[in-house]
């Protein structure tokens, strides 16, 4: 797969032979990244968006809408639930890769994050700054609830505690 341009172009790695052009991005693309199944490619494009398409009949899935500036990279979780992206507005992004809905945004970085990668396990997040900050964030529901709780200096009210699962 290369990217050049509004299009980034899926060859066959056996014959080199052109497959398809996935056309869409109205600005560069600047990455893209193959779903674990192999069905599914995610482009990253400085026209602030990310694109999910279908492999075999190079179909555009759905629009991942919501940096706002350049996204200069994307990648699955090992399980392909969740897609996660880096952008020039300091920030990543993580996605439901069914349904396209954000589900969190990344902050801590500087300037801006041009690479982003899951754990083999899922339960990490690295993002590469520009000015070569590394950051990992987790993704671990239990450990994010552990952190949560020890930074808590009050209990927590019972619609509190219902919001965010907390069991009693």
């Amino acid at each position: 797969m290369t990217a050049r341009g509004k299009t980034a172009k899926v060859w066959d790695a056996q014959s080199g032979k052109e497959l398809m052009t996935l056309t869409g991005h109205e600005s560069r693309v600047q990455s893209a990244a193959y779903s674990p199944s192999g069905q599914h490619i995610v482009t990253a494009s400085w026209d602030k968006i990310a694109k999910v398409w279908d492999v075999n009949i190079g179909k555009e899935l759905m629009t991942l809408i919501g940096h706002e500036s350049w996204v200069w990279s994307a990648a699955y979780s090992s399980d392909g639930s969740r897609i996660v992206t880096a952008s020039n507005d300091k920030t990543a992004k993580v996605w439901d890769a069914k349904t396209g809905t954000e589900l969190m945004t990344l902050k801590g970085h500087e300037g801006m994050v041009l690479s982003v990668v899951y754990s083999p396990d899922g339960k990490r997040i690295a993002t590469a700054g520009r000015h070569g900050i590394v950051q990992v964030y987790t993704t671990d529901m239990d450990e994010l609830l552990e952190i949560a709780k020890s930074r808590v200096t009050r209990q927590l009210t019972a619609e509190e505690k219902e919001k965010y699962g907390v069991p009693d």
